[in-house]
């Protein structure tokens, strides 16, 4: 390749969540490193929230952002939105199009393909970020979804997969990849490792996320209740997010007589969010690598987790902040345990300096940015 900066285009669906805050952080990393980079997601999702985070890495993108109406589901809608973000990909001439979750890995890699038949050198990466890694391969969807993974590998130049979980998963699922994969972590930037301080009235403990129950918010708000009756005490709670079950849980609050102790917030930047509860709860029932958890041991808050996904690969395999997941007892036990012991984050949770030096985002976008390089040399 001559000499001249990198062109990197990500490309995925929803901008909420943790594909999101991933394509940030590497967009902020690589542009510094003198890469150009352009971001292509839907338009459809979103809201005041994301606006504000898109403003945030615009500085960043010399290749620009592109958003345009691109469907959750596999539809005949995909055909024209597929063209569409043909014709941008092509004009912005990327060496490297790295598709994240599985509508963008299908974007940036038949694209990609499509420019490579015309002679045109790109680089094609996927990463899973769990998506459709959470489909149960005993059913048909499953079955079909796993079918194209396993299709689409011989348009792909390399996988990436945040955690070691993920790579399993997929393995299990799939199959083991036919083409080069790599396990990089998600990391987070310098100013997540700024310690975090609660507000003197803040919550005992703090959930923030999407309010769906693949998350776990109804596994919190029972543990939460079964914490009380082990303490034999009122507690306080914060839950903060947005989500198509928002009411579903408000409900069960209510009816369960926990309205006053535990309150509701809207999506809000995660540093205020942090200083409304002591410590942050992850009760999801399934994730990859979970951004929440990174984010909340960098600002160094007590953590509590369901063991899914690739969370024990940070907390330890046999870390006792670790929860059988969707066991709301199990859960409010651990709770319960993080009040009554003063000493209990502190025998917990990891070492800050090991912790920054493996999950830093400089740390994951120079072991992505050599990867690209070494791809876009063979190409």
């Amino acid at each position: 390749m001559e000499d001249r900066p990198l062109r990197i285009l990500h490309c995925f669906r929803s901008p909420i969540g943790g594909i999101f805050r991933h394509v940030r952080d590497l967009a902020k990393e690589q542009a510094a490193a003198g890469c150009e980079v352009g971001v292509i997601c839907d338009s459809s999702t979103g809201g005041e929230h994301e606006e504000k985070l898109f403003q945030s890495i615009m500085p960043h993108l010399a290749l620009g952002l592109t958003r345009m109406p691109i469907d959750r589901s596999i539809s005949p809608r995909d055909i024209p939105a597929f063209w569409r973000s043909f014709k941008q990909i092509r004009s912005l001439r990327p060496d490297i199009l790295h598709g994240h979750g599985a509508k963008g890995g299908a974007m940036a890699r038949l694209a990609g393909t499509a420019l490579r038949v015309n002679r045109y050198r790109v680089s094609r990466l996927y990463s899973p970020h769990g998506g459709s890694m959470h489909f149960d391969p005993a059913r048909l969807s499953g079955w079909l979804v796993f079918r194209l993974e396993r299709i689409q590998e011989w348009a792909t130049d390399a996988i990436v997969f945040v955690c070691e979980f993920e790579r399993d998963a997929y393995t299990s699922k799939v199959g083991a990849p036919t083409v080069r994969s790599e396990v990089v972590y998600n990391g987070v930037g310098e100013s997540d490792f700024a310690p975090s301080q609660p507000n003197d009235d803040a919550a005992d403990f703090l959930y923030v996320g999407m309010l769906r129950d693949l998350k776990g918010p109804d596994v919190f708000i029972d543990a939460f209740a079964r914490a009380e009756r082990l303490l034999r005490r009122p507690l306080s709670a914060m839950m903060i997010g947005d989500g198509p079950q928002r009411d579903d849980y408000l409900e069960m609050m209510t009816v369960r007589g926990l309205g006053q102790r535990i309150r509701m917030a809207p999506a809000m930047n995660i540093r205020e969010a942090f200083a409304l509860g002591k410590t942050v709860v992850v009760p999801s029932r399934a994730e990859a690598m979970p951004y929440i958890v990174l984010e909340t041991l960098a600002a160094r808050k007590p953590l509590i987790a369901s063991d899914v996904g690739g969370i024990a690969e940070v907390l330890g395999r046999d870390s006792k902040a670790l929860a059988e997941p969707g066991n709301p007892q199990a859960l409010a036990e651990i709770m319960a345990e993080s009040l009554s012991d003063p000493d209990w984050a502190n025998h917990n949770m990891p070492k800050p300096e090991h912790f920054h030096e493996v999950f830093s985002s400089q740390t994951m976008a120079s072991k992505i940015t050599s990867l690209y390089k070494e791809l876009a040399a063979n190409v």
